[in-house]
């Protein structure tokens, strides 16, 4: 490393980008938006008038949408020269290429650009799931070569992936993150692996739930609507993966597997399918989901989507609703059914605790009239539905009961053979169990056909999921009751079997323990693997934001029963997420998780 490029991060005048596809010419429009000299370059004439086509048609779209003025347009594309002929990229400091995802391709490329580029000039690859080092072995110097992987589509998207192979020089690395930072974008570091950050976690998540509708476990529209609504997803997984392409997702899951020999990146046997049936998602117009036409994003109808005559009724009759807990589930559950216009009557240990669960639900209409979203009649008349007492005898007359207590199977099971003797026949028993087997409450019954799942997420009177989860002896007609129940209360319901993690968490926390297991290996930071999901994944909070959110010690419960359950090796809690928790670092709870916040 020279003194001058410790002192100061080199100056980049004129930037090459070999391969003017969807997002080669993203890459060229982000440089040229910048103030940069860019050369684009195309294997023919046909080829780079398409790349042309692409920089005038993104552009003229940041017209339209008032984000730019037809003279910068103008000045953006007239940074821009495009050629067939690799040797003008002779004068390039920084060159990048976004061809084609093969590995052969990729080392061609770099072995011409060898003879011609400086020696002092940057060699980048903007691939995203091949091996950068692999590539760099190509070159005579290697050191100069680094992965920047940009996201689709470039001019949008903020993150870039800056990937550092073992001999990497760290003044590339410099130079290409005080490069990126200048283009507007937020660099994350990190190691040459399969994936990188965003593509290993993301993936290993997307495989997951191609895996849970492979078996069956649950219909398509309600895996993705369980991750949108219980997570706050902007796109289901299926739906996602139809947007990605199924052939560019398997291949994907294929040469991370090869890497790295993680059985979670074993592409599902469904996938392989559906590619090879030439089912690749939207631009084939057919993959999980059917497309009103090739390329088209709207979904329309097939012999999978539940029709009218699917839609679930009221087959018992629902009048009155016991809830048994004070907590803040509880509180939510009851105000929930009241401001559907249930009566409802719940249960608590003292008068005191009864008397909190009333209080919290004003306290919660008050800042709802505050805002204007409320009024003093609609609070009046809610409550005016809850009735409170410290009997469980008084719940002998509700048509559902739902219980909202400790997550303790051995309370829980207690409370279900004192339900069963109190609760008139035909009653529905429901738990709100996350992580219970609902089968061990349901066997402590004389009435196993009445218990069901009702899965609410915290806080219940503004999530609006709901997994209705039946067990091997729930019957058919309080599975479909319970559907329609959660309709009438203004909840989106999702069906699924008793196993662990139901939806939603089965997967969820396999992807927070991956992203922990990436942070206990170096390969990048905590701050970057969140910025990455948040950024490349358009998530709401990154894996150890929420973590800490959610509470390190819950979320190591959880994941210890999915291991328990499955029995997947990949599914083993992560020791740095068991060292936390033994060393009393539970997240925000407890001032200080993934991060410090007592400092804050």
């Amino acid at each position: 490393m020279t003194s001058s490029s410790v002192e100061s991060p080199r100056e980049f005048r004129t930037i090459g980008v070999v391969g003017l596809g969807t997002m080669g010419a993203g890459i060229a429009e982000v440089f040229a938006r910048n103030g940069l000299s860019v050369k684009g370059v195309e294997i023919s004439e046909d080829a780079v008038a398409r790349g042309r086509q692409h920089l005038e048609h993104s552009t003229a779209r940041a017209v339209k949408r008032g984000k730019i003025t037809e003279a910068e347009q103008a000045e953006i594309l007239g940074r821009i020269t495009l050629t067939t002929e690799m040797k003008d990229l002779a004068d390039a400091d920084f060159v990048v290429e976004a061809v084609v995802e093969s590995l052969e391709v990729k080392k061609g490329i770099f072995r011409e650009l060898e003879a011609i580029v400086a020696p002092s000039a940057i060699l980048a690859t903007n691939t995203s799931s091949l091996s950068v080092t692999e590539i760099s072995t190509a070159n005579a110097h290697p050191g100069r070569v680094v992965g920047v992987h940009f996201f689709n589509p470039a001019p949008v998207q903020n993150l870039v992936e800056i990937v550092r192979t073992v001999v990497t020089e760290p003044s590339v690395l410099d130079d290409v993150t005080a490069l990126v930072e200048r283009l507007g974008k937020n660099p994350v570091v990190c190691g040459d692996k399969a994936g990188f950050i965003a593509n290993t976690l993301l993936f290993g998540y997307l495989n997951h739930a191609v895996a849970m509708y492979e078996g069956r476990y649950a219909s398509r529209e309600d895996i993705d609507a369980a991750m949108r609504f219980g997570c706050g997803y902007p796109m289901g997984p299926l739906a996602l993966l139809d947007l990605i392409g199924l052939d560019t997702a398997y291949e994907i899951l294929d040469t991370m597997y090869k890497q790295g020999r993680d059985r979670l990146h074993a592409p599902a046997p469904l996938l392989k399918q559906y590619v090879t049936a030439g089912l690749l998602g939207r631009k084939s117009g057919r993959g999980f989901y059917t497309y009103e036409a090739p390329d088209s994003p709207i979904v329309v109808a097939d012999a999978q989507t539940p029709s009218e005559s699917d839609k679930p009724q009221l087959r018992h009759d629902i009048g009155l609703v016991g809830v048994v807990g004070t907590g803040t589930m509880a509180s939510g559950i009851v105000e929930v059914f009241a401001k559907a216009g249930y009566d409802v009557l719940f249960v608590g240990r003292s008068q005191d605790k009864v008397d909190g669960v009333v209080a919290t639900i004003t306290r919660n209409f008050d800042k709802q009239i505050q805002r204007g979203k409320a009024t003093e009649e609609v609070k009046a008349e809610v409550l005016g539905r809850v009735r409170g007492t410290t009997s469980l005898d008084d719940l002998a007359t509700v048509d559902l009961v739902v219980e909202a207590i400790a997550e303790d199977l051995n309370v829980k099971t207690t409370l279900f053979e004192n339900l069963d003797e109190i609760c008139k026949q035909g009653a529905i028993l429901a738990t709100t169990t996350s992580s219970l087997p609902i089968i061990e409450m349901a066997r402590v019954t004389k009435r196993p056909q009445d218990v069901i799942g009702m899965h609410f997420f915290n806080p219940a009177a503004i999530m609006k999921l709901v997994e209705v989860v039946s067990t091997v002896t729930t019957s058919d007609e309080v599975t479909e009751t319970t559907r329609a129940l959660c309709e009438r209360i203004g909840k989106v319901a999702v069906s699924c079997g008793d196993r662990a993690g139901f939806i939603v968490n089965a997967l969820l926390f396999p992807y927070l323990n991956d992203a922990v297991k990436m942070l206990e290996a170096h390969y990048a930071t905590a701050d970057d693997i969140d910025v990455a999901m948040k950024q490349g994944c358009a998530l709401p909070m990154g894996p150890f934001e929420l973590l800490d959110v959610v509470g390190n010690d819950v979320s190591l419960a959880i994941q210890r029963e999915l291991y328990l359950e499955f029995r997947e090796p990949g599914f083993a809690p992560a020791p740095l997420l068991e060292h936390l928790v033994t060393a009393g670092y539970l997240g925000r709870k407890t001032g200080r998780g993934f991060r410090d916040y007592s400092r804050r």
